[in-house]
């Protein structure tokens, strides 16, 4: 699942340390078993950004080798910042337009153009 967070105008793209792959991206992660989408996109927001909220379906699936990855939308609260995990190393809010370029992945890109 990919969850894209929203403050405002703007949205918050990550950067993947070189570790992880040294690109930028929005929060996403796996599904672990027992949980649905929407709980893994909650957990995976707060493990990596340490962001609380809740999270609204975009209800655009694509997949990656053959893994399905639903879409998610959080909004921070003005003036919040991340508080980055060990998988990624810099952050920027960015507007739409800038994301659907700044992000690696096509459908990312494509999703997030659109918010």
């Amino acid at each position: 699942m990919i969850v894209f967070v929203r403050r405002g105008d703007e949205v918050l793209a990550v950067h993947r340390s070189p570790d992880q792959g040294g690109y930028w991206h929005s929060v996403a992660g796996g599904v672990e078993e027992g949980e649905s989408y929407a709980d893994a996109a909650v957990r995976e927001l707060e493990e990596e950004t340490g962001l609380v909220a809740d999270v609204a379906s975009l209800e655009r699936t694509f997949a990656y080798e053959g893994i399905r990855v639903e879409s998610f939308l959080a909004e921070a609260p003005p003036g919040w910042e991340p508080t980055l995990d060990w998988e990624h190393d810099e952050y920027r809010w960015v507007s739409p337009a800038q994301a659907a370029e700044l992000l690696f992945w096509p459908e990312p890109r494509d999703i997030v153009g659109s918010l």
